[in-house]
């Protein structure tokens, strides 16, 4: 009889992954126990056959004890809002005592519901309890061919059982070969390269120098307006500020580039990579005035690729890598708003363009070519619409009239400052601070234009504005001073000292004005 039964599992089985879409999660050694899963939207369905008699409930009830614990275990691999068990027993008798009540449905209260309905299929009840199965898992009718001679269900049960088992090993096949498609070289290049000029930064004024990474493509939002400069959106991909910031991006580099390489291919990778760094590039021009640089955009692009990957094999990237793509993906978004000086539009940015560029070149050996047009198509409307908007955003920037008239500065363009500092003033009303400095840039410019009476003004304008601001109230002690007016002087290189006691300038200037040393 014990034929009889492995066979009807077997058979069940067969048809419901042939005809039903089950997934076959497991067969024992044994050959005794099987496991199927399927999922009907965000719900699994698990089918679990068992070829095992009970004598009595007890031993019954640990049985299913066991199986709601192996499917808590598997919850990573199921991802299912709720997991719906059918629990199969075939064998010849049911137990000897009362058990009827445990067909009644069961429910373990978690956050994801696991809930399990019960059948016996014995001899005595067996299309009772299997047309039972059939309505409450929504499967097809099965089919049984009681009447096959031994011979033909031994060589039908080991058809089938090479048929479930070659499924699972086509399975594994199928997710050897999602993650091993390219290999990672490209990756290994652009770590070289990014630490290679790291090192020139260093040995040029320093990595974490205005002027050292203004000078090595560092995206500089006055030089991209003014003088056209795009190509920084590009550079700076490559360039970093900072040890801890090279490091923390070239392990994530590491890490994601090497995975990212491995699933699309080397060309494929080389394009997200550098179609996400732009598009970061082009959100942390519009949305950011600061001077940056950093892989941060391209890093969150290859985010953006994992993705888009998640969502073409949903239950592959779950099984394997989806929880902790969403998990770090999720506790980066987050830092990024914490933290102030994190350019959070460099990272939003250049998920997004990585998606949208993981879209554009698509998954190896799949095309859909109307998609990736359409792909391209969204990645320029997005770039064009967030350029035009960065430049009106960044022309109505206190910050960026400051970093562009500090530029004007260090290029001696001083007639230039006075124009566009005289702008920049009328379009910073309520913006004391940022002023504040703008005045100071155009006294600056007075002075060397021998116009200190205007320089004079705009300095006074600077620390009514901002009294904290110690280098307006040393330039006015050092025109004071000229003018012959020693207690001015005084007043301001002191305000000026307490402002910043450790300056050299102002300590020699401090001693002096007054005759005495700082205390």
């Amino acid at each position: 009889m014990y034929l009889d039964e492995q066979y009807t599992m077997y058979n069940m089985a067969y048809q419901i992954v042939s005809h039903e879409a089950y997934n076959v999660l497991y067969v024992n050694e044994q050959g005794n126990e099987i496991w199927l899963e399927k999922k009907v939207g965000k719900n699994s369905k698990v089918l679990r056959f068992i070829n095992q008699g009970f004598d009595w409930k007890n031993y019954l009830k640990k049985d299913i004890a066991v199986v709601f614990q192996k499917v808590k275990a598997m919850k990573k691999l199921l991802r299912a809002k709720t997991i719906q068990i059918h629990n199969i027993y075939i064998s010849e008798f049911t137990p000897v005592d009362s058990w009827e009540f445990l067909k009644q449905p069961m429910k373990l209260n978690e956050k994801q519901a696991i809930m399990m309905k019960i059948y016996y299929l014995s001899n005595s009840q067996f299309e009772e309890e299997k047309d039972r199965l059939e309505k409450e898992a929504e499967i097809s009718a099965l089919e049984m061919y009681d009447s096959l001679e031994e011979t033909v269900k031994e060589e039908k049960i080991a058809t089938y059982k090479h048929y479930l088992r070659q499924r699972i090993l086509d399975d594994q096949e199928e997710k050897k070969e999602l993650f091993s498609f390219g290999k990672p070289k490209l990756t290994y290049i652009i770590l070289i390269l990014c630490v290679s000029l790291f090192l020139l930064l260093e040995l040029n004024g320093g990595s974490e120098n205005i002027e050292t990474l203004k000078q090595f493509g560092a995206k500089f939002n006055p030089a991209i307006i003014e003088n056209g400069e795009w190509w920084r959106i590009i550079s700076s991909m490559f360039l970093h500020i900072g040890l801890l910031h090279l490091v923390m991006n070239m392990i994530a580099v590491y890490y994601l580039g090497t995975l990212v390489e491995r699933i699309y291919g080397s060309i494929r990778f080389l394009i997200i990579y550098f179609l996400a760094g732009i598009g970061g590039g082009i959100a942390s021009f519009a949305f950011s005035a600061n001077i940056a640089a950093g892989a941060s955009g391209a890093l969150f692009g290859l985010f953006g690729a994992l993705l888009f990957f998640g969502l073409h094999h949903r239950r592959v990237f779950f099984q394997t890598i989806g929880s902790n793509v969403l998990l770090l993906i999720g506790i980066n978004i987050v830092f990024g708003f914490s933290i102030p000086a994190i350019d959070n539009g460099a990272h939003l940015g250049g998920l997004v363009a990585g998606f949208i560029a993981s879209g554009i070149v698509h998954l190896p050996k799949q095309k859909e070519r109307w998609k990736q047009l359409s792909a391209v198509l969204v990645y320029l409307a997005l770039a064009y619409g967030i350029i035009q908007y960065g430049i009106t955003n960044n022309m109505n920037s206190p910050m960026y009239y400051v970093m562009h008239i500090e530029e004007l500065v260090q290029e001696e363009k001083y007639e230039q400052v006075v124009t566009e500092a005289s702008k920049a003033i009328r379009n910073t009303e309520g913006e004391e601070q940022w002023k504040a400095a703008i005045l100071f840039h155009r006294s600056y410019a007075y002075i060397e234009l021998n116009q200190q009476n205007l320089a004079m003004d705009d300095l006074k304008q600077s620390v009514q504005l901002d009294n904290s601001f110690p280098e307006a109230h040393y330039n006015l002690a050092l025109l004071y001073y000229q003018q012959g007016n020693i207690e001015e002087a005084k007043e301001f290189i002191k305000r000026a000292y307490q402002l910043d006691s450790n300056n050299k300038d102002f300590q020699e200037m401090y001693e002096q004005i007054t005759g005495e040393k700082p205390k």
